[in-house]
């Protein structure tokens, strides 16, 4: 039973890294399997498809990062716009050490998946919308506790925690164009000024 978790295990771990480096068009099964050490025959007694893999990768992605950034950043007890500092700073290492370490600035995987397969495979956008959505839930939070604080004025806080969310997947996008990512350190911090008003 070990064994099997961790054959699984691997084969997530390997199409995580190939998909966010590469691109999930750009690597099959065959190469999965390869780069994992496993069979074919083992790849599809865990997963039906690599449709199905990708599920379970977005899944794991959106683990971890509720687990490490978001809980490191956002779901800390620092003062809510100190929160978003950390957030960004966080962010802005991550991929500072992914160029380092690979010559290349992966930027956000769901941003990543969304721009190749939202209008390609409606099964995987649905998912993209879901982990995006779960991202924006901490910030929502964030907003909301700034707006109680008074460090931001009434709002309509899912509509900016959206905004929020946009301008980062905006500026990682913009820095993976530009394999820099001092991008996100310099334009991040304007994510504090970022409100949209109550509507009326």
């Amino acid at each position: 039973m070990v064994k099997e978790i961790d054959t699984k295990q691997k084969i997530l771990d390997t199409a995580a890294s190939l998909f966010y480096m590469q691109s999930y068009a750009a690597v099959g099964v065959a190469t999965i399997c390869k780069e994992a050490g496993v069979s074919k025959g083992s790849f599809f007694h865990f997963f039906n498809s690599k449709q199905d893999l990708a599920l379970a990768v977005l899944d794991q992605f959106s683990d971890h990062l509720g687990t490490s950034l978001i809980a490191d950043s956002l779901g800390s007890s620092m003062p809510p716009l100190v929160r978003l500092d950390r957030f960004i700073e966080m962010l802005y290492q991550a991929q500072k050490n992914y160029v380092e370490e690979t010559g290349h600035l992966p930027g956000c995987p769901f941003g990543n998946m969304a721009m190749e397969q939202a209008t390609q495979d409606e099964v995987i956008r649905k998912k993209v919308e879901k982990c995006l959505a779960g991202l924006a839930q901490p910030l929502q939070r964030v907003v909301a506790d700034a707006v109680k604080s008074g460090d931001l004025p009434a709002v309509d806080e899912a509509a900016t925690a959206d905004a929020m969310l946009s301008y980062i997947e905006g500026i990682q996008l913009i820095a993976k164009a530009r394999k820099d990512a001092d991008v996100i350190r310099k334009l991040g911090p304007a994510i504090k000024s970022i409100r949209v008003p109550v509507s009326v």
